[in-house]
């Protein structure tokens, strides 16, 4: 079974999935945040274990992915199982992060792949900063999330922007305190910038 995905492999995933959902009369669109968001956009190299959905296109806007359309799942889970996948490979594990809001302007800054029946909407450079941002103060300094924010090379404004939106999600201050840890150890000493 395949528990990492490499670029080539998580694009023939796609395709298949993009392919079997043709199939099938229908079409889904997604949004993809996380590691497989960064490999599609090249940022990184290291395999990633899934496809992190945070959200789905309805009626024209992004909508929570949680609980996915049943004919997606089925389809995902068919997929995996042709291709030695696990059954959730493409899952919306994060899709919680859609109960506060995504950073603002975020649908302007996708890049949308298409795959058949399948389109994928990549959040933006600036975007993944503030996820990698939340992500890295849950995770900690050694974490895969803090290596991926490093890969994405941030400048000091788009750490700032992004520590200014992860406060819109957790306002406690052992976040607070975890954040500024954070940014720190990226090498920007914060003393104030609304945090």
């Amino acid at each position: 079974m395949l528990d990492m995905f490499e670029l080539e492999s998580l694009e023939h995933a796609l395709r298949s999935l993009g392919a079997v959902l043709e199939s099938r009369g229908t079409s889904y669109q997604v949004l993809a945040v996380g590691g497989s968001s960064l490999l599609l956009l090249n940022v990184i190299r290291r395999p990633t274990a899934d496809l992190d959905v945070v959200g789905i296109v309805k009626d024209g806007r992004y909508v929570k992915a949680e609980p996915l359309p049943a004919p997606l799942t089925a389809a995902v889970a068919d997929v995996g199982l042709a291709l030695g996948l696990a059954s959730n490979w493409l899952n919306p594990g994060p899709a919680s992060l859609m109960d506060f809001g995504l950073p603002e302007g975020f649908e302007q800054r996708v890049t949308v792949r298409r795959y058949g029946g399948l389109e994928v909407h990549v959040a933006g450079r600036a975007d993944l900063v503030c996820l990698k941002l939340y992500a890295t103060v849950d995770a900690g300094p050694r974490s895969k999330h803090f290596a991926d924010l490093q890969d994405l090379q941030p400048s000091d404004d788009e750490l700032l922007a992004g520590a200014q939106w992860a406060m819109t999600h957790d306002t406690s201050e052992a976040f607070r305190d975890e954040l500024l840890r954070a940014l720190a150890a990226l090498g920007l000493e914060v003393t104030d910038a609304g945090l």
